[in-house]
């Protein structure tokens, strides 16, 4: 038997590891089947949002009706944690006389090394491991420096990605009922630990409503995402980060769905030049760094300097950030975004993590595992990336000089404050100016909170700790 192993992957198009294992079947006459293995301790330990677990317990029932109708039973495996998969793989491949396995690689350290104790364990008792990169439109063997090395900043990175991509993406087909099985119902249901209730209203949980989605998008709004992106108050951008994260669309189908958009709806200039593309680059980026740079899987800067920057702890600021309670109306509508929904807008997310980090001067990596732990798109190597973009430790990050004012933000993003009406439902009856930045009268009236920091007097500070640092640190070298 041919048994695949899903992991993040959840989805029946384009699936390397699910198509090439029915292949392979249907040429050598084998049964196929499919496991998930869960891990609950794992996921507590790596911060997975119960909504996020939430949404895949649905994935999972919907892939499992699919796989099904296949003829493919999907069976779901408990390992509690990565360093348990293999023995509690190699147990049921014993019991099912899987003779090969077949699984989609991933990037982060831990993953990777579950793998590896995998491969180990079933080739000792002659199981063949058949692994797939899925994860990358472009193999990142293929993108180096002149001098061989991995590439440190995005634009140049980008250069050589945007060039390497095919000029006709060709996703993989989904598979179809295999002549040596026959259709079957479900035996039982699926419900993952830790799991949680979602908006289904808003991400239903199905493969067919991210292909629908995406192709949404790119018939209707790509060609104004430019304009659009960043303001909260409207829907402008794609929001299929939730299938991203959990598998349920590929980057080359929705490669695919570009090319395609471009050509029949005669979108003017290059699809090589997509701004949504140039995005979803952002998000192949940081998986090619963590990849490179397996420090990054460790919870440490990309920056080894900045972890001597001298950083604030206050529980009383932390908490009411974390509420969506700062004072500071933008921040606490994206605050209250994400715990009402389980997702917050791009734009948000960075003057939020630099709200955090460089007015507040709390440490990056707590930012990184309050959003983990409720996104519904928690996806390690992106927010990883995005908080260390966003704290100046990162690859390519944005200059340690550069701090985000919160009202001016709100003002150029959400101009008449419809946005954080929504959110803040007590400053709703404040005009498009206040609204922004009540006053103090206005504050006690509606019970709104004072500014948890003073604005000028935090960035002066967080300049100056920078500027130490920049300064010690030449010392030294």
């Amino acid at each position: 038997m041919n048994t695949v192993w899903l992991r993040n992957d959840l989805r029946l198009d384009d699936n390397p590891a699910l198509h090439f294992a029915c292949k392979n079947a249907a040429r050598n006459n084998r049964p196929v089947s499919v496991i998930y293995c869960t891990t609950e301790a794992q996921w507590k330990e790596h911060n997975e949002a119960g909504v996020k677990l939430g949404f895949r317990t649905s994935a999972l029932s919907h892939l499992q009706a699919a796989l099904a109708n296949r003829g493919i039973k999907l069976h779901l495996l408990h390992a509690n944690r990565f360093s348990n998969c293999a023995p509690v793989i190699a147990e049921f491949c014993k019991a099912h006389s899987v003779t090969s396995l077949w699984f989609n690689t991933e990037v982060p350290l831990h993953e990777k090394q579950r793998d590896q104790d995998v491969r180990n364990t079933l080739n000792e008792i002659n199981i063949e491991c058949h692994s797939f990169e899925h994860e990358f439109l472009v193999a990142p063997d293929m993108l180096q420096t002149q001098k061989g090395s991995p590439y440190k900043v995005f634009t140049p990175w980008y250069k050589a990605w945007i060039q390497q991509l095919e000029a006709e993406a060709e996703p993989l087909p989904a598979p179809t009922q295999l002549s040596t099985q026959t259709r079957s119902t479900p035996s039982n249901t699926i419900v993952l630990p830790l799991a949680e209730d979602f908006r289904q209203d808003l991400w239903p949980a199905t493969e067919a409503a991210a292909h629908e989605r995406a192709q949404q998008f790119c018939d209707e709004k790509i060609h104004r995402y430019l304009d659009t992106r960043d303001i909260p108050s409207i829907n402008g951008t794609s929001t299929l980060s939730p299938y991203f994260a959990s598998g349920l669309i590929s980057s080359r189908r929705c490669l695919k769905i570009i090319q395609d958009s471009y050509r029949d709806h005669s979108i003017a200039g290059s699809w090589r030049l997509d701004p949504w593309l140039r995005e979803i680059a952002w998000r192949e980026f940081y998986r090619y760094l963590m990849l490179n740079f397996p420090n990054l899987s460790r919870g440490l800067p990309f920056k080894m300097d900045t972890q001597y920057l001298q950083r604030e702890s206050h529980t009383n600021c932390v908490t009411a950030w974390q509420q969506g309670k700062t004072g500071y109306p933008i921040i606490d509508a994206a605050q209250r975004q994400l715990l009402r929904t389980g997702w917050m807008h791009n734009r948000l997310r960075m003057l939020s993590a630099s709200f955090y980090t460089k007015l507040m001067l709390e440490h990056w990596s707590d930012g990184e595992a309050f959003f983990m732990r409720h996104l519904l798109d928690g996806d390690f190597p992106s927010n990883n990336g995005g908080w260390q973009w966003s704290a100046s430790t990162g690859c390519d990050a944005s200059p340690w000089f550069r701090v985000f004012n919160p009202t001016t933000q709100s003002q150029k993003f959400d101009p008449d404050g419809s946005f954080i009406r929504r959110m803040v439902p007590e400053l709703s009856s404040l005009d498009s100016k206040s609204i922004h930045n009540p006053s103090t009268q206005q504050r006690q009236q509606l019970n709104y909170p004072a500014p948890i920091i003073d604005y000028r007097q935090a960035r002066e500070r967080g300049l100056e700790r920078f500027k130490s640092l920049n300064e010690l640190m030449s010392v030294r070298t």
